[in-house]
Parts: structure tokens; sequence; C-alpha cells
């Protein structure tokens, strides 16, 4: 018995929250971050410092996901549909995750974190595909937790070429005397993107916005939806705090009672 509350109390003093009434510990998170352009504009600054303070926002609460002990984050930071913007944004937007990917990944390597890409790399500038290969190479072995980022992804996207890849290896698996019901879900799985990554617990959307936004199509069937009124980058460690929270009093049935 003392152990067990000498162990209660290093978690309080870790930051950690009790489960309350579904009593579940969210372990895979997964977050929209939206608001950045709204948030820039409310302060009369351009586009781009919004997107510089949503960059700071995701390490606050990045800093607070290893504080608590969550084992994977998926954000989305660059949609299909996002090459659509001025293109202006859209090469600040380069030049950005350039810079973040160099300056933050060598601090949140040596925090245990392996970051790993999801998404299309056709189009992507080739410097930026240069130092997304190596932020993956440099935190491959790191197991205290995964970072994906979607990037050039789409939810409807993944799942065409998951169909696409199936539909390639389908000849040769029919001659070898496979039939139609060897396609199962394990099977579509190892064709996403990231096969290994975990279905979302919780998804995390900001800026009051309720939707998914093609994000994760495959992924968020069970995922509990957390819809904050906060732009992006003021969102924080205490408004991942609240989301856990509440995500802690859901009870989870999967269909079942």
């Amino acid at each position: 018995m003392a152990a067990f509350k000498s162990w209660r109390r290093m978690r309080a003093a870790r930051g950690y929250r009790e489960p309350a009434a579904g009593g579940a510990v969210c372990r895979y998170v997964a977050i929209v971050m939206d608001g950045n352009g709204r948030w820039a504009q409310r302060k009369g600054l351009p586009v781009a410092a919004g997107h510089r303070a949503g960059a700071r926002a995701l390490r606050r609460v990045l800093e607070r996901c290893l504080d608590v002990g969550i084992e994977e984050v998926t954000v989305y930071s660059f949609s299909t549909e996002n090459w659509n913007r001025p293109a202006e944004e859209v090469a600040a937007l380069m030049d950005l995750f350039i810079e973040q990917i160099t300056t933050q990944v060598p601090d949140i390597h040596e925090r245990g974190v392996r970051v790993r890409f999801v998404g299309r790399r056709e189009g992507v500038p080739p410097l930026l595909v240069e130092r997304i290969d190596a932020a993956e190479s440099l935190t491959a072995l790191n197991t205290r937790m995964t970072l994906y980022i979607a990037f050039n992804y789409g939810g409807r996207a993944e799942i065409l070429d998951a169909v696409r890849a199936l539909a390639a290896r389908a000849p040769a698996a029919l001659a070898a005397g496979a039939t139609p019901d060897a396609i199962d879900e394990a099977a579509f799985r190892r064709c996403l993107s990231a096969p290994e990554m975990h279905d979302p617990e919780l998804l995390i959307r900001t800026s009051g916005e309720q939707r998914i936004s093609n994000f994760l199509l495959w992924q968020l069937a069970y995922s509990e939806l957390y819809f904050s009124p906060k732009l992006w980058p003021d969102f924080g460690g205490s408004d991942l705090d609240e989301a856990l929270a509440e995500y802690a009093r859901r009870l989870r049935r999967f269909g079942a009672r």
C-alpha cells in the first residue's frame, strides 16, 4: 500500500492525471492544429507569423505529451488540399518546415522521440524531402514517443494509394492461389503510409471547427473526438490536460454494451 501511495504521489508531482469515470488512459493522440491564420489575423500579423506561433505551440504540446507518457502523437501539418492556398503562403510554409526540422529535430531526438512523416513526397521541394529523410534516419531507433507528421497528406489519398498497392499485388497473389478473402483489415493496413501506427484513441481539433477534414479516415474509426475553441497558437499543456481528462471520463464500448 505504501508503494502504491508513493507511485500516486510521483504521478501527481509529474503532472499525471488520474483516470475519471471512464477510467481510460490515453496513449495515442492525433491533433488537427487549426487556427494559425485566424490567430494572425486577429493580431494584425501576416499569416506566416501565425504559422510560426503554431510551431511554438506544437513544441509546448509535445513537451507535455512527453511529461504525461503519451506514446504516439500524430499531427496534421499540411494536407493535400493546402497546396491550393496562396503561393506566397505555401512557399513560406515550406521554408518554415525546413527550418523547424533543422532546428527542432536534433533536440527532440535527444529526448528520445522518433519522427515519422506520412503522406506523399511527390511535388515536395527537394531540400525539404532531404530534411525529412534525414530526420527519419536520425530518430529511427528512438522509443520514448513517436511523432507522426502528416505532411502532404490526405485520408482519401492514403486509402487510394493502399487500394492501388493491393491491386498491383493481386495478379501474383491470385496466381499463387490466394482468394479475395485474403484482403482483410490487416492486409489493408500493411499498405497504409505508416502500418505500425496505432489507431488514435483521441482526436483533438482546435479553433472551434468540428470536422476531421480528410485526416486519418481509416484510423479514426473509433477515436474519441475533442473540439477546443482555442486557436492552435494559444493551445498549451494545460489545454492538453483538459482534453485528456475529458477522454478519461468517457466510456469506450467499441459497439458493445
